[in-house]
């Protein structure tokens, strides 16, 4: 075995074993976020304790501003505004998040995230190290697509929390569905290192491939803000109808942004970034003109992602359309979100065609 054969197979054993690590650094994180939502649980003493809080917030508030008003100096903490007027004629609170308010509860969200970011670390350490150990872009096939998505998808998250937006909420079902990810991919859809097919050997792998993997994992984002709209939509729905939701139903659901949140927090995700899903076909279209001799060639994965714009198109047609806001809107956004996987899972695995790289 040749010299450079030899450090190929350790960088790859190295992206192996850092993948791995990830994977148990990513449980850590989940338990943590298991502990950030049972310890922050919203208990009639945690609400009384924020609620006297928020009292003795609003009297500091009063006083600094009577002694502002007597020539007096004082420093005024930015005062924080939970409320977001919710579909419909509701005008209903955010809920306070995992934490539930709670200090234990955010002491153990603070664990989760610092987890999530060393896990992060690591696991973008073995894409990394992937990309070396075949010295190409990492997305020649369904496992390396499948590790460098979850990675982006935290990614996203985590720059989203450095932006100081509430989203802390996403972490836990994010880091489930990352477990899950780099579950199926190192035990299914693991591909030993290799170099490319001829078609591939393109600067276009590094724009048509990495746009479709932002695109996805930011829709990924969007559809888990869908999803949990939908629940806390039912369950404000019961509240106003005057009805009791189960106690595990509200521990967890009154806590998480306002379903008029949540609902803007999709639309808006979703609205982000699909002019990028837009360029990401134009992209791969030109790409099939270089190598195959022809932009469109109904080939399965060219019309799964059509079909997959046109349903984004829609969505974002029927949210701008009165009679299609709310939850009629949401199944929209899920179904297109359906069709992304669909088109990256279905696709690739099930069905034959020029993009059948899937390795496995």
């Amino acid at each position: 075995m040749s010299l450079a054969a030899a450090t190929n197979e350790n960088l790859a054993n190295i992206s192996n074993t850092l993948i791995y690590s990830s994977m148990a650094v990513y449980t850590l994180a989940f338990f943590a976020h298991i502990a950030e939502w049972v310890f922050g649980s919203r208990s009639k003493v945690g609400r009384t304790a924020a609620a006297l809080a928020g009292s003795a917030s609003a009297d500091s508030t009063v006083k600094a501003q009577a002694t502002q008003n007597a020539g007096g100096t004082a420093v005024l903490d930015r005062p924080r505004i939970i409320t977001r007027s919710a579909a419909g004629t509701r005008d209903v609170p955010d809920g306070p998040g995992a934490a539930g308010g709670t200090f234990k509860g955010d002491l153990w969200g603070r664990i989760a995230v610092s987890l999530t970011v060393v896990a992060f670390a690591v696991q973008a350490g073995g894409v990394v190290a992937r990309a070396a150990s075949v010295q190409r872009a990492p997305w020649g096939n369904m496992y390396e697509f499948s590790i460098t998505f979850s990675t982006v998808a935290v990614g996203a998250y985590l720059t989203l929390l450095a932006l100081r937006k509430n989203v802390r909420w996403i972490g836990l079902l994010l880091v489930t569905t990352v477990l899950l990810d780099l579950g199926i991919a190192t035990t299914t859809l693991y591909t030993d290192s290799d170099q490319l097919v001829p078609a591939l050997h393109s600067y276009w792998l590094w724009i048509h491939v990495s746009t479709a993997i932002i695109c996805g994992a930011v829709f990924y984002l969007g559809a888990v803000g869908t999803l949990l709209y939908l629940f806390r939509d039912s369950y404000e729905n019961k509240l106003a109808g005057g009805g009791t939701p189960g106690k595990f139903a509200a521990s967890v659901l009154e806590r998480l942004p306002s379903a008029k949140s949540l609902d803007t927090f999709s639309y808006r995700i979703n609205a982000a970034v699909f002019p990028l899903w837009t360029f990401t076909i134009i992209a791969g279209a030109i790409w099939a003109g270089d190598a195959w001799g022809r932009y469109w060639g109904w080939d399965p994965k060219e019309v799964w992602s059509f079909i997959t714009w046109v349903a984004y198109a829609c969505y974002l047609h029927a949210r701008a359309t009165a009679g299609w806001k709310g939850r009629k809107a949401a199944y929209l956004a899920l179904i297109a979100f359906g069709c992304w996987l669909f088109n990256y899972y279905g696709v690739n695995i099930f069905v034959t065609g020029k993009h059948s790289y899937a390795g496995v």
